[in-house]
């Protein structure tokens, strides 16, 4: 099944994929949503159209000890409310920690600055998280 990487925002989500054999990882578009989760889950529904997706990785921000946040138990709720939305899908949380620092690093790496940075971070952010739990094994 492939995955769909997601990294939860208040007004934007990033997203990113890896195909059913895991070969290729993509960050895709950005998704600015403006906090109305019926258009977000509409976006989604968008994705999952083009994509063979059965899984949705879902980027959970912890603290540098592994402790939640506020932040965390905002996404804990999106993520309850994606399950409902999309209950077929088997749905996953890995920590986020760092994600966006290396996308910004990886962005400014590849020549983009200020405005490619803030345009795809989200993104990109969204594939690291894939990448990084691809390496450890999916775990569950």
């Amino acid at each position: 099944m492939g995955v769909l990487a997601i990294d939860p925002g208040t007004r934007k989500c990033g997203f990113a994929y890896t195909d059913r054999a895991r070969i290729l990882t993509s960050a895709l578009e950005p998704f600015r949503h403006e906090a109305d989760e019926g258009r977000l889950f509409r976006h989604i529904e968008s994705l999952l159209a083009e994509r063979d997706v059965r899984l949705f990785l879902v980027g959970l921000p912890l603290d540098p000890g592994g402790a939640t946040t506020e932040q965390s138990e905002l996404v804990s709720g999106f993520v309850a409310r994606l399950g409902e939305r999309f209950a077929g899908f088997e749905i996953r949380t890995y920590n986020e920690h760092g994600t966006t620092k290396e996308a910004e690093s990886r962005l400014r790496d590849l020549g983009h600055d200020g405005r490619g940075i803030r345009l795809r971070k989200d993104s990109w952010a969204a594939l690291v998280l894939l990448e990084d739990w691809l390496a450890a094994g999916e775990p569950a």
